[in-house]
């Protein structure tokens, strides 16, 4: 009898969705290192001078039994303070942070509408038993507003959670964030921002685009620290009373060690680097600009952010494009489903400061060679 995992893992290799770990080789065209802060000298001597301090690397525990450490408070003071949010709370990892959020908040007769693009860590923090969600249509606000009063017509009586990410992960675009925020004052819903990819890069002094409304009651952001910011967590900004609930009900915070208190101290630093780098957003700007003129030569409609897809539509052609790409030097990935939906495997054409406008010109003219050839 053949092993079931064997039978998946063939299944998946015959559809070419077969991954595997590789390390990282070539010009930088797949991180998410925006500001190229994560082998920055000023990140590095943040880490020596906590240690130097005594910072410890390691948490011992859950923040609450013995692991709950001043690092772990100062960043969160701080991050509130920047962010503008009334509180904050640090999560080991964006994950983890998005899924407690989906998990833990909204409450037994709620509904929760979310964004058909809406990163895979929420979704796997629904638990349709519990609490109803309902995927909409990406960026159509108006589903959105037709499923709530359609919810409300058949008797739904609870609090509506509108689910979105700020920039989307795999299509580089931008959520209607005026009109989201409109929505949900009309349903005095609360609103969940996903800044993962927006943190550091947009937004005055990179506080991401969910800026203008932080602080609001209804709003709660999450920042990862492990793109942008060049560290490793993710900050949820919100008012206390769901910081408190989280604290109390979030399983993945409770039962979860810690974050490292020299990781929260590196965090701290990022913060500081962040608020400062506006000629490094100015000339990521460039560079985004700059492909965008080289996209539109190959056909390509350019997302106008730091994250473009080149959709290729068959799971096969994008991993073949993929490894054509990187024996000539470039490192960037194939997507597949269920990563994206079906029929839109494509490369996923991520701009960092770990790349020059020469780089970019490389991979355009290399991209358009091995396109034609395959």
């Amino acid at each position: 009898m053949e092993d079931p995992h064997k039978t998946v893992l063939d299944a998946l290799a015959a559809k070419g969705r077969l991954r595997a770990l590789a390390p990282a080789r070539g010009a930088d065209f797949t991180s998410n290192d925006f500001l190229g802060l994560a082998q920055s000298p000023a990140l590095r001597d943040a880490a020596a001078a906590a240690l130097a301090r005594g910072v410890p690397l390691g948490a011992g525990g859950s923040r609450l039994l013995r692991g709950n450490h001043p690092e772990h408070e100062a960043l969160e003071e701080e991050a509130a303070s920047f962010f503008g949010s009334e509180t904050a709370l640090y999560f080991p990892t964006g994950f983890a942070a998005n899924a407690a959020l989906a998990a833990t908040l909204p409450r037994p007769g709620d509904l929760i509408v979310y964004d058909a693009l809406i990163h895979g860590s929420f979704r796997d923090g629904l638990d349709p038993a519990r609490i109803q969600a309902i995927e909409a249509p990406h960026n159509d606000v108006d589903a959105m507003d037709a499923i709530i009063k359609g919810w409300r017509a058949a008797g739904g009586k609870g609090r509506v959670w509108i689910a979105v990410e700020t920039l989307y992960s795999m299509d580089g675009d931008l959520a209607p964030l005026a009109e989201l925020v409109a929505l949900a004052a009309r349903h005095d819903a609360m609103l969940l921002l996903d800044e993962a990819h927006a943190t550091g890069v947009h937004g005055d002094q990179g506080r991401g685009l969910s800026a203008p409304h932080e602080g609001a009651p209804n709003i709660i952001s999450l920042h990862t620290c492990g793109k942008a910011l060049g560290a490793a967590g993710a900050l949820i900004c919100l008012p206390r009373l769901y910081r408190d609930f989280l604290v109390n009900r979030g399983r993945a915070f409770i039962y979860s060690t810690a974050p490292s208190p020299l990781m929260a101290a590196v965090v701290r630093e990022a913060l500081k680097l962040c608020a400062g780098a506006e000629q490094e957003r100015a000339q990521l700007g460039a560079l985004v600009r700059h492909a965008g003129d080289g996209l539109r030569k190959l056909g390509i409609t350019p997302s106008g952010t730091q994250i473009q897809p080149v959709i290729l539509g068959a799971d096969t052609r994008a991993v073949a494009l993929a490894d054509a790409l990187q024996a000539r030097g470039h490192d960037i990935r194939a997507i597949r489903p269920p990563t994206v939906p079906e029929g839109t495997a494509r490369l996923r054409l991520a701009l960092t400061l770990n790349v020059t406008q020469d780089d970019v010109d490389r991979l355009l003219a290399d991209l358009a060679a091995e396109m034609a050839r395959l």
